[in-house]
């Protein structure tokens, strides 16, 4: 029983996980095209392979890491794209409305993909997905289908993963003023609320990338209805 149990979790992996990323990764690579700019928020790895598919195949394009503190996650991918030989610009979230005019097509990873389209995703992604709707760039969620959910949220607040609240803010400096709100939970006046994720209406997002194809958000029920229907056959 043990041994079995093995298998099918390799077997997940592999199908669900290994074999996904590499389809994304096609899939995704064709949707970028000579002199393309894309945007990127924060770090995925599925939109990191989708980004070095599309550089292997020899298309000529730029990519834009938008990052935000406290993670910070966006300069390990731009170490890895430069070091990959990928032309990179490297901004703050607060540049985004500056840039955007730039961009082409914007690519974002997602923890989930909720059953009424909307997606949950590193904190920040929704505001770049408002920003790409208003300059009215394609908004495309790369996302394996193992992360699609048959729950439906409508906002941040009710289903979230709460950071360390000390990220947020600076404990020392390095000039004469000395530490700064190093006393911050003694402040009965001061609250600090480090949300790790954030949601991205469906109306924001033009197509998902999977490994069923390019579909729209909305068709999560649907490939939800097609794994259970599978899953009974097989049992």
């Amino acid at each position: 029983a043990k041994e079995m149990i093995i298998n099918h979790i390799d077997s997940f992996i592999q199908e669900r996980i290994e074999f996904a990323d590499q389809v994304i990764a096609s899939q995704g690579a064709t949707k970028i095209v000579d002199n393309d700019v894309i945007m990127t928020y924060a770090s995925s790895y599925v939109v990191e392979q989708v980004l070095r598919k599309a550089h292997a195949d020899g298309t000529k394009f730029r990519v834009i890491v938008v990052d935000s503190r406290p993670k910070n996650e966006g300069k390990t991918l731009l170490k890895k794209l430069v070091s990959a030989g990928i032309k990179c610009t490297y901004i703050t979230i607060n540049a985004l409305s500056y840039v955007m005019k730039e961009v082409s097509k914007v690519f974002v990873g997602a923890y989930a993909l909720l059953a009424n389209g909307n997606v949950i995703s590193r904190v920040g992604t929704g505001v770049v997905a408002m920003m790409a709707h208003r300059f009215k760039v394609p908004f495309l969620v790369c996302c394996e289908t193992y992360k699609f959910h048959e729950r439906v949220q409508l906002e941040s607040i009710s289903f979230n993963e709460l950071g360390d609240p000390d990220d947020l803010i600076a404990t020392q400096r390095d000039d004469d003023d000395g530490e700064v709100l190093v006393d911050w939970r003694d402040n009965r006046k001061l609250r600090l609320l480090n949300l790790v994720y954030d949601l991205t209406p469906v109306k924001y997002v033009s197509m998902v990338v999977t490994e069923v194809g390019l579909i729209p958000a909305t068709s999560v029920p649907v490939v939800l209805r097609e794994y259970a229907d599978k899953s009974k056959q097989l049992s």
